[in-house]
């Protein structure tokens, strides 16, 4: 066995310059620990057979084994220990300026983070998305695949057992012999076996395995909490769009009801011979054309109203809004400062749990170069007659260790070493991708919000303006001193005013939803299981 490892340094790669001393080290310190340990086993087996008949020894016996085991497992565990990559985390927003900051008391997203809205419908709404959404369902169900995977990785610590029954009878030839034909003999076998095996731990595969996996469930739990911000957050951009148009709709009922107000009075001044023709065709087209938004509002409205139906788990045809046009503000939205958000983001958490993963896997990948120790043991019956199987002399037993190295595979190790060191690599770089675009949703959104409401306080006075060029051009198209084409101008400006006012509110309020998600909800890095 010595021997043995001092050719070791032949079979093993080559491995970078920084992790040289500590491959050296995690070598031959768990390399002569399981030798010892070998050599220990092998006077264990000595001792069994020698006092297998005295049963003072059970208790010296059992002692032995723990302390085999507790020395086999007390050895490394090879591969690199995870610490967090680094990302670059900015010491403020830079789109905080101009913007409201909360009140102390206010300065976390609670869970119910939509009820900040002040809307009775959609706090009605958004619990449902977490009941019935099917997208949430499937990633719930994923999130137990990786909890499963977790206990089955753990269920390698134990060793495994299995017993059977065999029962046999046969009866060779007697014909194979040079010499005469001998009596034919019928032999009957019954066997009851115990077998067990149990693969040690010497240099953390399995530890490694299991720290993958538990990392894996904690990502999928993480996914699990994103895919749930992300439908709450559609739910509420559907909804407040939803209520932009019931408003754009309301609008443009009034608008209609005034210009078929309008089209009755350019009838009735052509009918009077002060007005002409064409005036009277013009409000006619200015009507109709409202009309026709009006029924096109209609048709974004129903499908806005069926995605909200899906979000939530209902069919389309059984779920409806009653129409209630938008109204408010945005309210305050605690933003915090950028180190927060590593700790507030569910995708976040998740992409720097699969890096916990990855590395993970690459200490299952070099225990590969490492032998492996299994001990095996055996107990049963055995006789050639049934009734004889429970009889003490029928009884066997086994017990034995065994380690075996794999000292050429042409380069698959070393190629599963390289693979995992290349996923650590790429999931290293997608957390700090991830990082970069978290902290981008949170400054878009924030310069959203704050340029939206500089655009609604201009937009509010130009609809007032538009508002007051209307009736004074109404006042002089009567009076008889311009045309009705200067109502219709001054009529179609103002309600684009309009029309662009109420778009503006709902893009406030969509900013202000998109923010929150940003900003991760309600959620925090504490929400994670510990030990899925």
């Amino acid at each position: 066995m010595l021997s043995f490892l001092l050719r070791r340094r032949e079979v093993f790669p080559s491995f970078p310059r920084r992790r040289e001393s500590r491959f050296v080290l995690n070598l031959w310190i768990p390399a002569l620990a399981a030798s010892a340990g070998m050599t220990f086993v092998c006077v264990l087996m000595k001792k069994l057979t020698d006092t297998m008949e005295d049963h003072k020894f059970l208790k010296i016996r059992v002692i032995m084994a723990a302390l085999l085991v507790a020395t086999l497992s007390a050895c490394t565990v090879v591969g690199p220990d995870y610490v967090r990559p680094t990302v670059i985390t900015p010491d403020a927003y830079k789109e905080i300026d101009g913007w409201e900051v909360a009140r102390p008391k206010d300065d976390v997203i609670r869970g119910s983070w939509w009820e900040m809205f002040g809307d009775l419908q959609l706090n009605a709404l958004e619990p449902q998305v977490s009941i019935s959404n099917q997208n949430l369902a499937a990633a719930e169900a994923q999130y137990r695949e990786a909890q499963a995977l977790v206990r089955e990785a753990r269920a390698s610590y134990y060793p495994t057992a299995t017993i059977g029954f065999g029962a046999n009878r046969s009866s060779p030839s007697t014909t194979t012999g040079s010499g005469p034909a001998s009596p034919r003999v019928t032999v009957s076998d019954y066997s009851l076996p115990l077998d067990v095996s149990w693969e040690i731990d010497v240099w953390g595969r399995i530890r490694r395995s299991v720290e993958s996996n538990q990392a894996s469930a904690q990502a999928s739990a993480a996914d699990l909490e994103a895919a749930r911000l992300s439908a709450q957050a559609a739910l509420a951009q559907d909804y407040f769009l939803l209520r932009e148009l019931d408003a754009q709709k309301q609008l443009l009922t009034e608008t209609v009801a005034a210009f078929q107000k309008s089209l009755e009075l350019t009838e009735g001044l052509y009918a009077q011979g002060v007005d002409s023709e064409a005036d009277v065709e013009a409000a006619e087209t200015q009507l109709k054309t409202t009309q026709a938004q009006l029924i096109n509002v209609g048709v974004q409205r129903a499908q806005l109203e069926h995605a909200i139906a899906v979000l939530i788990g209902k069919p389309a045809s059984d779920f409806s809004i009653p129409p209630t046009p938008l109204t408010g503000t945005p309210p305050e939205i605690p933003v915090g400062v950028p180190s927060e958000l590593l700790e507030r983001r569910p995708d976040i958490a998740a992409s720097e749990r699969s890096v916990a993963a990855a590395n993970a896997q690459i200490g299952v990948a070099e225990a590969a170069f490492y032998p492996s120790v299994t001990l095996n043991a055996s107990l049963g019956s055995e006789s050639s007659s049934l009734g004889k199987l429970s009889s003490a002399a029928s009884r066997f037993w086994s017990v034995g260790a065994s380690i075996s190295e794999t000292v050429f595979d042409g380069g698959l190790r070393r190629a599963q070493t390289d693979f995992a060191r290349a996923a650590y690599d790429a999931s290293v770089a997608t957390y700090r991708q991830t990082v970069l675009t978290a902290f981008q949703g949170v400054e878009d959104n924030l310069a959203a919000l704050r340029i939206l409401e500089e655009e609604t306080t201009v937009q509010d006075e130009a609809v007032k303006a538009a508002g007051r060029s209307v009736f004074l051009t109404m006042n002089q198209f009567q009076a008889g001193t311009v045309s009705y084409l200067n109502v219709i101008t001054a009529q179609t400006i103002a309600l684009t005013n309009e029309t662009t006012a109420v778009q503006l509110l709902g893009q406030r309020m969509t900013s202000a939803v998109l923010l929150v998600q940003a900003l991760g909800g309600g959620w925090n890095i504490s929400d994670l299981p510990s030990n899925p």
